[in-house]
């Protein structure tokens, strides 16, 4: 062990320790702003079987299956094609958009993509912020960054309180993305119809150009099968 010196001494040689890989591991999910929880949302753990439950069990399952391979996919091809056209899961509450997105993230953190992960709520309360004279973040630097990072997630794009000034915030990152191809990540609880509604006309429109959109659905609440799973084991 290196005693926390990042280095350890083989004959007169000093070589990086394995701790430092994995402190530099725990930076990237900490500055792609991953929570405990979805650190640990992997493709190995998106169980399938949630979407086998009811009437209609086979149409889920295979939206669910065309999900799954779709973010594989993504991974394997950003890598090679900084440009790779991105994805929009579309979903009611407990689908499994959030899963995906942070399963996604996970696979190209470890391969140390650069990315950011962003709830839509909390980026527009940071932005917000930035208008606070304590505050030590510009609007503009926020921007930036959500705008040029080579992956973006834009998690939770839902039924908000948006007014002009927000939907122009957001109309910003997503119309730079789109004219500089990169590739962005966005779930949603949304039907196109009521993106057009909540966010306008061209913020729907980019959202087409830029993203595959794929439509997860269960007849139960993924967080709920969860909960009644846990209730009969106990």
């Amino acid at each position: 062990m290196c005693g926390d010196r990042g280095i350890i001494l083989q004959g007169d040689t000093a070589i990086p320790c394995s701790c430092m890989e994995q402190r530099k591991l725990f930076n990237s999910f900490k500055y792609a702003r991953l929570s405990r929880e979805l650190i640990g949302c992997r493709f190995d753990s998106f169980d399938l079987d949630y979407y086998n439950s009811g009437s209609l069990d086979q149409e889920h399952s295979l939206k669910a299956q065309k999900a799954l391979k779709a973010a594989q996919d993504f991974c394997r091809n950003v890598l090679n094609n900084p440009h790779e056209i991105g994805l929009l899961f579309s979903g009611s509450v407990g689908s499994g958009k959030t899963f995906l997105a942070a399963a996604i993230a996970n696979v190209l953190i470890e391969q140390q993509t650069k990315l950011l992960f962003l709830v839509v709520p909390d980026l527009l309360d940071e932005l917000r912020a930035t208008y606070d004279s304590k505050s030590e973040t510009s609007e503009y630097d926020l921007l930036d960054i959500a705008r040029t990072i080579p992956v973006l997630i834009l998690d939770d794009l839902g039924a908000h309180n948006y007014t002009d000034w927000t939907r122009n915030r957001l109309y910003t990152i997503l119309n730079y993305r789109t004219n500089e191809q990169l590739p962005t990540i966005i779930t949603t609880n949304l039907s196109f119809d009521e993106i057009e509604t909540y966010l306008g006309e061209r913020t729907c429109s980019r959202l087409l150009q830029m993203c595959r959109i794929f439509r997860l659905s269960t007849e139960k609440d993924i967080r709920r099968q969860k909960y009644d799973k846990r209730e009969k084991l106990s």
